[in-house]
């Protein structure tokens, strides 16, 4: 009979745990990335121009002042990211009011690293009004504290978001784990010595030296993160 339980989850350490674990919002914990694509579609529509999808991949899990830059650079809108990005941002507020579903596996991950007192915060390109709508479905209990992309010098790809909650953790960056869906975000957590499990959402993410790749949260637990701790030493 075929074993039920993810190749991932069998992979047993007696490692110590890591320092701590960073965890990305959209397209990571939250299943938002369509939302935001919605968002700024129906800006734009506003606006006059129809988004292709072939740039759907080139503005994911970026901070919206490249994404917007993006956008207005290749529909030629005479507007300035500035001016859209309250008008985004309160069309994906009102998006996630009707619901934001959590990725598969996401609940049962945060409920264990909590359950194991495991040092856990969230780390996000997005602004803090946003990242504030969406902890009601995530439950702020499970995290020490929350870093908004609005709330550092340079967010993503930049290592200061996570270099900036490592060092609130009092953690050494090489031992905590950062769990990113995107290229913008692997980049950040790389840049800022973590290693990082990426859970691919849009674009594909190769594996690489210090990079695990895995399909769903549902692939990640407690005994993984063991295992990739004892790798380190």
């Amino acid at each position: 009979m075929t074993s039920s339980i993810p190749v991932a989850a069998t992979r047993m350490a007696q490692g110590p745990a890591p320092h701590a674990v960073l965890l990305d919002l959209d397209g990571t914990l939250v299943d938002t990335e369509g939302l935001w694509w919605a968002a700024e579609s129906e800006v734009f529509a506003d606006l006059g121009h129809v988004l292709d999808e072939v740039h759907r991949s080139v503005v994911v899990g970026g901070p919206m002042a490249r994404s917007l830059g993006h956008l207005i650079e290749v529909t030629g809108a005479a507007v300035s990211a500035a001016e859209l990005t309250p008008a985004v941002n309160l069309r994906f507020e009102q998006l996630i009011a009707r619901g934001a579903p959590l990725m598969p596996g996401a609940r049962r991950l945060l409920t264990e690293l909590t359950a194991h007192g495991i040092p856990t915060a969230l780390v996000s390109a997005s602004h803090r009004r946003t990242i504030d709508a969406m902890l009601a479905s995530l439950g702020a209990e499970h995290f020490a504290f929350t870093v908004a992309g609005d709330e550092v010098p340079r967010t993503k790809p930049h290592p200061d978001p996570y270099l900036t909650a490592a060092a609130r953790l009092g953690a050494d960056p090489a031992a905590c784990v950062v769990v990113e869906d995107t290229l913008t975000g692997v980049a950040s957590a790389e840049a800022a010595g973590c290693r990082v499990v990426a859970v691919p959402s849009v674009v594909p993410i190769e594996p690489a030296p210090g990079r695990t790749v895995l399909r769903s949260l549902e692939e990640l637990s407690i005994p993984f993160l063991r295992s990739l701790n004892t790798a380190l030493h």
